[in-house]
């Protein structure tokens, strides 16, 4: 699913025009990026959390070159989802 087919679906069920919805998704998505970069988590009671994740610094090779290089300390940022969400997922998904 993508962003318009999100938007798509939310204007489908809610009435509100997609240009409303697609505004609404965007400023919803920078919110949560702006939060991130402010080391600021996201917690979404029933969904997830958006959380900072730091990574340690490593020491890994570059097999073409046969050489050792050092990564450095870093942050990422990550999802992890609510236990009712994983729960409802694990449950109705059928392959």
């Amino acid at each position: 699913m993508t962003k318009a087919d999100i938007v798509n679906e939310i204007s489908k069920n809610t009435g509100i025009e997609k240009v409303t919805v697609q505004k609404t998704v965007e400023a919803f998505m920078a919110t949560i990026k702006d939060s991130l970069v402010k080391d600021k988590n996201v917690y979404l009671r029933g969904f997830g959390s958006f959380v900072i994740k730091k990574r340690a610094k490593k020491t890994a090779r570059n097999i073409s070159k046969n050489t050792t290089i050092i990564i450095p300390e870093h942050f990422i940022p990550s999802f992890k989802p609510a236990k009712t969400f994983v729960s409802k997922v694990k449950n109705n998904v059928k392959r």
